[in-house]
């Protein structure tokens, strides 16, 4: 189908401020370029900026509580998207936001390493400490053990995958559920349909693409389900997920590739493509209507899911 209005709008928008693309850029200078239109932030109970202990140093997290937080509340720990390279605490505000005040539950959004200072894999080992930190120390954060989930977009979608089947490999932590939004999953694999009939035009390039793989993997490194989640071999037993994809993102054919995987080892499983929208939609809800749709749907799949399970005594 075509373009939905408002994501012609921002691509439009994007066009004439003419700014540089991020590989032209260092990464410092890219992070600081790196900015999405979120519209005005929610507002929830509160927020607490904080540091736990990461495999190599301190990882910065900032906490989300909602409104009616519980001493038992359900938690959803976040990993933000740019390809490993750019985004921070800053950059996935809204998405945070509205995870907690929808699904009701503390969301804990970390802020691990980035290349490429710090390559592959550091920030998969900063993701799991992060989440099986959370579970050892749930009332420290108000959380309940038994109702965790993981989740994140795009990059962050690819580690919230790859930590899933961590957790399962090592029998811990107990993660209940995993929200997946456009990610990557397939990084050295060869180039889907969506890679290449997206490439250009439509805000994630390949140009930008083979740069934020450049920057995170060492040249010549070796393609293993670390990286490339798609690899799993056997991925039954994980939990529940939702998956949401966008039709003009080039990272569309391998993410619902990842939810196929999912289904066909009988794991239950979600799967939404928006028409008409590009990669990143959901972070800019403020201005693109499906975005905000995408994260009603993602807030109310964790609720539910959130529901189903045992609470905590």
């Amino acid at each position: 189908m075509s373009l939905d209005p408002q994501t012609k709008m921002i691509l439009e928008f994007f066009a004439a401020a003419g700014a540089p693309p991020l590989e032209a850029l260092a990464p410092e200078m890219a992070r600081q370029a790196f900015a999405l239109p979120q519209g005005d932030l929610e507002p929830v109970g509160r927020v607490e900026n904080r540091t736990i202990p990461g495999p190599e140093s301190e990882i910065p997290v900032r906490v989300y509580y909602p409104k009616e937080v519980q001493p038992y509340s359900p938690a959803i720990v976040y990993y933000h998207g740019g390809g490993w390279v750019v985004g921070n605490l800053d950059s996935h505000e809204n998405i945070c936001r509205a995870l907690t005040n929808i699904a009701n539950c503390v969301t804990i959004s970390v802020d691990y390493r980035l290349a490429p200072e710090h390559k592959f894999p550091a920030a998969v080992y900063d993701c799991y400490a992060a989440v099986e930190y959370v579970y050892d120390h749930a009332e420290e954060f108000q959380v309940d053990q038994n109702r965790i989930a993981v989740g994140g977009d795009s990059a962050g979608g690819n580690l919230a995958a790859v930590i899933t089947n961590m957790a399962k490999d090592k029998n811990k932590p107990a993660i209940c559920f995993q929200l997946l939004l456009y990610p990557a999953t397939n990084i050295l694999g060869t180039p889907s349909a969506s890679k290449v009939d997206n490439a250009e035009g439509y805000f994630l390039t390949q140009g930008t693409m083979e740069w934020f793989r450049d920057c995170y993997i060492n040249a010549g490194e070796e393609d293993t389900p670390l990286l490339s989640p798609i690899l799993y071999e056997d991925v039954r037993g994980l939990p529940p997920a939702l998956v949401i994809t966008a039709e003009y993102d080039p990272l569309r054919d391998e993410g619902e590739e990842y939810a196929k995987k999912l289904a066909d080892a009988g794991v239950e499983v979600e799967l939404t493509r928006y028409d008409g929208t590009i990669h990143g939609f959901i972070s800019m809800a403020g201005v693109i209507g499906l975005g905000k749709a995408a994260l009603e749907q993602s807030g109310t799949a964790l609720k539910k899911s959130f529901n189903k399970q045992t609470i905590k005594k």
